[in-house]
């Protein structure tokens, strides 16, 4: 009996450990029509296809396709494709939000920018050293990018399943008591 209050009160540690430490999900887009750009990896100065669904009724009016990589699309009522040529200084490796607009409502789809291209590396500039016996280097940078509310919450909330794990193991049970 005892062996699985502390197996349960791993288990309970454990998934309060995971939900201190999980990513907020944010609800995608919902819209009355489907709608997305192809391919959704390209290359700077690629050509891609983006197209709404009008098949379902839910985009009837003219309708626009907008992002910060190209120029802004227009499909007219019975169209519902067109090709857009992405800018030369889509940055490689970023993801830019592809918006499409009909009747009012607004959807999102992702566009990422392909990074396999080699990026050319800075030329290396001489230093002169100015510690002639080395740096003392490796205690810094050991907290850099933490936040130090996530780690007292995270903190908080092992604690505290940290302490009803130990209740429920102290907790006396029916054959403790005599």
């Amino acid at each position: 009996m005892h062996a699985i209050r502390v197996a349960s009160a791993a288990l309970l540690g454990a998934g309060a450990l995971a939900l201190a430490a999980a990513p907020v999900a944010v609800a995608g887009d919902v819209t009355p029509f489907g709608f997305g750009v192809e391919p959704e990896v390209v290359d700077p100065g690629d050509t891609v296809t983006v197209y709404i669904d009008r098949a379902g009724g839910g985009c009837k009016g003219h309708a626009t396709v907008s992002s910060p990589v190209f120029d802004t699309v227009a499909l007219p009522p019975k169209k519902s494709r067109a090709k857009a040529v992405v800018d030369w200084d889509a940055r490689p490796g970023a993801v830019y939000q592809v918006a499409f607009t009909c009747d009012g409502v607004t959807g999102t789809a992702p566009l990422t920018i392909a990074s396999d291209r080699p990026v050319p590396l800075p030329t290396p500039v001489p230093v002169e050293p100015s510690h002639p016996k080395g740096v003392h280097a490796g205690e810094g940078g050991s907290l850099s990018g933490t936040d130090a509310g996530r780690v007292g919450l995270g903190a908080l909330v092992v604690a505290g399943a940290l302490g009803a794990a130990y209740r429920h193991v102290r907790r006396p049970g029916p054959q403790d008591e005599s």
